[in-house]
């Protein structure tokens, strides 16, 4: 009797070819972006539909395209996202976002309470909040702004560092968590917030373990938004006038 041939084992992907010098032009393409649509789109005068063309636009675009780029540079440079920033979305995946996420609120809300103790009020508040604060948003606004901060916001930041930053620093052959370490920091350090550094560094750890827990990208999504939502939820409230700033 003849034995049957073995079924070959597929050979592993091929590494992707990007790496740090990949995320430094997405960052890059963040801020020009940012810089661009503001310039452009400058309020004249006391025009509110202006000012709240720049403070949407301002927010929600320069995220989405830099988040753009990083896609593309994993297909022209790579496996495309799934295998070289393990994008999926398995139940796991939900379930230990979800965890992570709510832990990380419960964090959050207790240093962010500390952290305005010692800062003040004044100081205390990320720049998005500030900003639409000082300018309250008309309902459809607020609802994309909500929308944004919730779930857009989360997934574009999550693919440039725990997708982009995370592989390129893998590719150099750091342990995972060294790798886990510095993303976080970057991430923080990212936010050109000073004041908020250590505040943002506490904010990121949950949403980094997610990732090195399951080794994916849903994870850290999931508990990024599951982290967002708050804050979010407070700035459509105030923008609606059913909450005070």
């Amino acid at each position: 009797m003849t034995a049957e041939p073995e079924a070959e084992t597929p050979a592993p992907p091929p590494s992707h070819r990007w790496g740090i010098g990949a995320f430094l032009l997405v960052e890059a393409v963040l801020l020009a972006s940012a810089a661009f649509i503001s310039a452009i789109l400058q309020p004249t005068g006391s025009d509110n539909s202006s000012l709240t063309a720049v403070i949407v636009l301002g927010s929600v675009l320069p995220g989405v395209i830099a988040a753009g780029v990083a896609l593309l540079i994993t297909r022209l440079r790579g496996n495309g996202p799934r295998i070289d920033l393990r994008w999926s979305y398995k139940r796991k995946d939900f379930w230990v976002g979800l965890k992570f996420g709510l832990i990380g609120l419960v964090l959050t809300t207790v240093a962010a309470m500390v952290w305005t103790k010692l800062v003040g009020p004044e100081n205390a508040t990320s720049n998005f909040s500030a900003l639409v604060d000082q300018h309250p948003l008309p309902a459809y606004a607020a609802v994309i702004m909500f929308v944004y901060a919730w779930l857009i916001g989360p997934l574009c930041e999550e693919i440039i560092f725990r997708g982009l930053l995370w592989g390129a620093l893998e590719r150099l052959g750091w342990g995972r968590w060294a790798v886990f370490g510095l993303s976080t920091a970057v991430f923080a350090v990212s936010h050109l917030e000073p004041l908020r550094t250590s505040l943002l560094i506490v904010i990121g750890i949950p949403i980094g373990l997610a990732r090195l827990v399951t080794g994916r990208l849903g994870a850290s999504v999931v508990a990024h938004s599951v982290n967002n939502f708050a804050p979010a939820l407070t700035v459509l409230l105030v923008s609606l006038g059913v909450m005070s700033a």
